[in-house]
């Protein structure tokens, strides 16, 4: 992973292309991010850097170690942190205390979106799942069930991880190779192509390919 930024979704919308053919795109809110930490192979192992996002405004929230973690980087207590693993001849160039903004990103490059997919609730199995159910005749009573589960004599039970009904969403997913089509910094706006994980107004990390 590249260093990034966290953001929030703002929904999509699209744009036109010099061809003049629709572009669809996601709006990102992204940053300022500051700095809050960095790790290095020396001291952690390994090289990283982390960010926080959202000033929190109700300090009183925040417990006494992580409020010091705070005052040691002299950074306003932060609601989210995302810690970003980098090469060292990266990580070096960054110090605690910047602040990230979409200036890390150009039109035209590829980036990663990780998010929270949207939360559908308690569903069966053909919507989980893709079952192709039974029948649609009339008597059939076997429209969306999810029929036969396991065998009887062998191995009488069954197997674990099997495809059953259950909640569905409200997964970490990751969609790579997203184009970056335009930057506007004075509102920290990413537009990138196509679709991103997650509701709108959902929390979202935005990264360059390592």
């Amino acid at each position: 992973m590249g260093i990034g930024l966290l953001g929030k979704k703002v929904g999509m919308t699209q744009l036109f292309g010099e061809s003049g053919n629709a572009v669809p795109v996601t709006i990102i809110e992204a940053g300022p991010c500051p700095i809050v930490q960095r790790r290095t192979s020396g001291t952690d192992g390994y090289e990283a850097v982390q960010i926080g996002y959202r000033a929190e405004r109700k300090t009183k929230r925040i417990a006494k170690p992580l409020k010091g973690h705070f005052d040691k980087a002299k950074v306003a207590p932060q609601k989210y942190l995302r810690e970003f693993r980098l090469k060292t001849q990266d990580s070096s160039k960054y110090t605690i205390g910047e602040i990230l903004t979409v200036g890390l990103f150009e039109a035209g490059e590829k980036v990663q979106v990780t998010g929270i997919t949207k939360g559908k609730g308690f569903q069966g199995g053909v919507k989980r799942w893709g079952y192709l159910g039974g029948p649609k005749t009339h008597g059939s009573m076997f429209h969306r069930a999810p029929g036969s589960i396991g065998a009887s004599s062998f191995p009488s039970r069954v197997f674990k991880g099997h495809h059953m009904p259950g909640r569905m969403g409200t997964d970490r997913a990751t969609v790579k190779g997203l184009q970056v089509v335009k930057i506007l910094p004075e509102q920290n706006l990413v537009l990138v192509k196509g679709a991103v994980p997650g509701p709108a107004g959902s929390v979202v990390t935005i990264s360059k390919r390592g």
